[in-house]
């Protein structure tokens, strides 16, 4: 599993071409997260894997799992069956554990419904009426993903929808937004908006070359953790991009 302890961060991105650029260059494409970013999670994952760890024993409770649950705050935005990996003792045990946290999951998105964070689908909207590509990427497995987008009524809003398994690697590997970069035949890497809740969303945007790197505060990690992952920019909530891109101004 990947972390963040090797990853050197060059700060003078957050001095990009892309923000001094920012009328200059057209925004083809804006690759925007799920939970936590444009979908609330209230605490969602969190809760799922906890029982996904009760009913598999893949993690004992006590310290153990205190721990894992520190492990998987530091890697939210990562592909879910790597963190499973990362902590279970076995691939057959990572399988289960990562069928139990899917389970439990949509348990409770059909217990307590799905909810957009406020002003995400008005984005979408923006988005597409400015001519804009969107596309969603998350960790999760396309069967959580299909969830979401189902529960939100999304499906005909956005261009591109991809889990981990469909670009190749999940965060902080550039695979998902370089993937939506090719389906969406965008023109060039700097015309793309990378935008998420979590150091792993910073450093894939990066990763990718993408011209601007966001990070919002509605999900997993705080301000200093998302610039120290390389942030450009750093927004209350989604609802801020439509502002920082200028569409409000069309």
């Amino acid at each position: 599993m990947t972390t963040f302890d090797d990853i050197v961060i060059d700060h003078s991105k957050a001095e990009s071409a892309f923000s001094d650029e920012l009328e200059t260059i057209e925004i083809e494409l804006v690759v925007l997260d799920m939970a936590g970013t444009t979908v609330k999670d209230e605490g969602v994952v969190e809760r799922a894997f906890v029982l996904a760890a009760e009913r598999t024993g893949f993690v004992s409770a006590g310290d153990d799992r205190d721990e894992a649950l520190d492990y998987l705050r530091a890697t939210m935005g990562q592909s879910r069956i790597e963190v499973f990996r990362a902590l279970a003792a076995s691939d057959d045990d990572a399988e289960r554990a990562n069928d139990a946290f899917e389970d439990a999951y949509a348990e409770i998105a059909a217990a307590e419904g799905v909810q957009a964070v406020a002003g995400a689908e008005d984005l979408l909207h923006e988005l597409r009426e400015s001519g804009v590509k969107i596309a969603l990427a998350t960790g999760f497995s396309r069967r959580i993903c299909d969830i979401l987008l189902d529960a939100l009524g999304w499906r005909e809003l956005v261009d591109v929808t991809l889990s981990p398994a469909e670009a190749g690697r999940g965060r902080p590997f550039p695979d998902l937004p370089l993937t939506a970069l090719l389906r969406t035949s965008v023109s060039r890497v700097d015309a793309v908006v990378v935008v998420g809740d979590t150091a792993s969303d910073m450093l894939s945007g990066i990763a990718s070359g993408a011209g601007l790197v966001v990070g919002v505060l509605t999900g997993a990690h705080d301000e200093a953790t998302l610039r120290d992952a390389g942030a450009d920019e750093v927004l209350e909530s989604i609802a801020d991009l439509s502002e920082l891109l200028g569409l409000d101004e069309e």
